[in-house]
């Protein structure tokens, strides 16, 4: 299935609604460290609900040893800099999805990186400077899985 990876997120309740969405697709959550709240917080915790059971979540110490980890794998950054619309991407099971922080998305250094496949944004009016983290984490993995039939994880 797909990965979502949450390069060192700030509000716990995001992470919450994405620990929820990873057990909801079958898609695995990883963060970057370091985390803006602690895994523990309650807030984390009554987003994901009872979901936290039901989802693959792996943390990592930085964004290196994440895509060893998960290497060899396409990784799509997602950033309003974006030169290509989620929706043109032909996305394959194992595909890494990668979000920035709140409220500061991916930093320059990130997007430089050659390790990523391609920088994809999600449409949004003129003026307009981000989207929530969850819900682009959403929005972007239900289009990924949709490309694929809704087919179940193995």
């Amino acid at each position: 299935m797909f990965r979502i990876l949450f390069h060192e997120p700030r509000i716990a309740g995001n992470t919450g609604a994405a620990i929820r969405l990873a057990a909801v697709t079958g898609a695995e959550l990883h963060l970057v460290e370091p985390l803006g709240f602690d895994l523990s917080e309650s807030k984390l915790k009554r987003a994901g609900l009872d979901y936290h059971d039901l989802a693959v979540m792996t943390v990592h110490a930085d964004l290196d040893a994440a895509l060893t980890a998960l290497a060899p794998c396409r990784v799509f950054a997602f950033t309003a800099k974006g030169d290509e619309v989620y929706t043109d991407v032909g996305y394959e099971p194992g595909d890494v999805l990668m979000f920035g922080a709140e409220p500061t998305g991916l930093p320059q250094e990130v997007l430089d990186d050659p390790r990523l496949t391609a920088l994809v944004r999600l449409p949004m009016l003129p003026g307009r400077r981000s989207m929530n983290l969850a819900n682009t984490a959403s929005v972007a993995v239900y289009e990924a899985w949709r490309q694929q039939g809704f087919a179940l994880p193995e």
